[in-house]
């Protein structure tokens, strides 16, 4: 992330130039998962829903919420081969008085990425895209799948008017707890910097029972899952 109110998963989120396929992959189905939200030394709450949208599109919704802090992230996306394909992006924060949005727009046909809203003229696009590209919410679905089939973690991530090739690597295992029962995830980081991403994957859940980004050595967003259904 940028800051630490950026899309969460571009410093949580994932270097290599390759692009890993993501078919086969299990099946996509709709999900509300519940979180414990630490955002700017203030805890809250988060919240995850996949949903199922007319013509064969999905909604990918993140929100986080405290006293100081106000994020809602939201991408409709489809499945082309497996891969998922982010067709639109919303994202609007805030944090104290200060309040940003933005809409991205992938357009497939001409094969380019554009920004609208509180953007500067030149992380307005275009941007060419290249099969396989999505956007810092998807890389969060695409790393619990992967993580599960033990494919490489390589994405090519669309965002900001800018194109980021990101990789992450596996830690080794770790205990966490979900739904009050003690479960062995999957440890997987992403150094960019002076920024860091770590996430935790739990086989059978759709998405990461933990993201953890860091900033500088401190903790800037802090993701427990609490409960998933």
């Amino acid at each position: 992330m940028k800051s630490k109110l950026s899309r969460l998963c571009t410093p949580l989120a994932a270097t290599a130039l390759s692009l890993t396929l993501a078919a086969p992959a299990m099946a996509l189905e709709p999900f509300n998962a519940a979180y414990q939200a630490s955002a700017m030394g203030m805890t809250g709450d988060g919240q995850m829903s996949l949903s199922k949208q007319d013509g064969g599109q999905w909604q990918y919704k993140l929100t986080i919420r405290n006293q100081l802090v106000d994020l809602s992230q939201s991408t409709v996306f489809d499945e082309q081969g497996g891969r998922l394909r982010p067709l639109s992006s919303d994202d609007s924060s805030r944090m104290l008085v200060k309040q940003k949005t933005v809409k991205t727009n992938f357009d497939w046909a001409k094969k380019q990425a554009t920004w609208s809203g509180d953007v500067k003229p030149d992380r307005a696009g275009p941007v060419p895209l290249q099969a396989g590209d999505m956007d810092a919410l998807l890389v969060n679905l695409a790393i619990a799948r992967d993580v599960k089939d033990g494919k490489p973690l390589n994405y090519r991530m669309v965002e900001g008017g800018k194109v980021r090739p990101m990789t992450y690597k596996v830690l080794g295992k770790e205990e966490v707890t979900v739904n009050g029962k003690a479960l062995q995830a999957t440890k997987v980081s992403r150094v960019d910097g002076k920024k860091e991403m770590v996430v935790w994957v739990v086989p059978n859940m759709p998405v990461p029972v933990r993201m953890l980004q860091r900033e500088n050595g401190a903790d800037s967003i802090d993701l427990r899952i609490k409960s998933v259904n």
